[in-house]
């Protein structure tokens, strides 16, 4: 698999928004576009940004779109994590769906530099200096989570929490937050075993010589869908390290990055963010592991 992310490091329910306390991703200290002040208000124009269409919001993302980001390859939907996160930021902007325009984007072109045929585009890109130096990122809308993968036949496939992994022989690739997971989180009994890349950790998982291996959450997806047969994923794991995050994507210098990232900020503020979270992501398969 050529990975989107750095090593180190809602279905149709109505979002019951006003039931959500306290369970927003970190805020403040983890934005890397800084929001527009109030008193510049009045360059986000509700609906009427400086667009590539006027009156309209043009939204990038790659074919295939996979799942749980996107449902069924489906991006125009709203449904998976990141159509639906796409649409309420376009709503927070003043743009309602039907003046929401997905086009195709490939993920190297969406980074690359040069003029772009999107306003943002969503498509799990994680937040790099080096990315920087092309593109502009909003402010984070998802924080990576590592997660606990094992296989069907394998002895910790019914574990439902951390206690339950205490006796587990669980693996990483060197150099990760997802080693650093195990042993700041899990902290099984046996030592964790070290790879040199994630292949290798998943071929020690196919063969028996680790009960699981620790991944961040969309290897994790991947992985249990693509590549390994039987694959389970058992739930996430608490924040550690340095987390890995998500940003939209925009053109370099665009003048709706601060807007963009106003809109975000305020999804993570009142909770929208966590909503999607949990409805598309632990509902999809990957609940937390405590």
């Amino acid at each position: 698999m050529v990975s989107r992310f750095t090593p180190l490091l809602v279905g149709g329910a109505t979002l019951a928004l006003a039931t959500v306390t306290a369970c927003s991703p970190v805020e403040d200290d983890t934005t890397t576009s800084a929001s527009p002040s109030s008193s510049a208000a009045d360059a986000c124009p509700s609906g009427a940004l400086g667009t590539v269409t006027s009156g309209k919001i043009t939204i990038g993302t790659d074919n295939p779109a996979y799942q749980p980001w996107f449902s069924d390859n489906k991006p125009a939907s709203g449904k998976g994590f990141e159509s639906a996160v796409a649409y309420e930021v376009a709503k927070r902007l003043g743009y309602t769906p039907e003046n929401v325009v997905w086009t195709s984007v490939t993920f190297n072109n969406a980074i690359a530099p040069g003029p772009k045929t999107f306003d943002f585009d969503i498509n799990q890109f994680s937040i790099t200096d080096e990315r920087k130096q092309a593109v502009d990122f909003s402010s984070p809308y998802y924080l990576v989570r590592q997660t606990v993968i094992t296989t069907k036949k394998s002895k910790i496939a019914d574990a439902g929490s951390l206690a339950d992994l205490a006796g587990a022989k669980l693996g990483a690739q060197v150099g990760t937050t997802s080693y650093q997971a195990i042993t700041d989180i899990i902290k099984p009994s046996a030592k964790p075993s070290v790879f040199n890349t994630n292949d290798d950790a998943k071929a020690a998982l196919e063969n028996g010589t680790v009960d699981g291996i620790v991944v961040d959450l969309p290897t994790a997806f991947y992985m249990t869908a693509a590549e390994l047969k039987d694959g389970v994923i058992l739930g996430q794991l608490g924040q550690v390290g340095v987390p890995e995050q998500f940003g939209l994507v925009l053109d370099k210098g665009s003048k709706l990055t601060g807007c963009v990232s106003k809109a975000v900020d305020q999804l993570r503020q009142d909770g929208t963010l966590a909503v999607l979270e949990k409805t598309w992501l632990s509902d999809a398969g990957a609940p937390e592991l405590k």
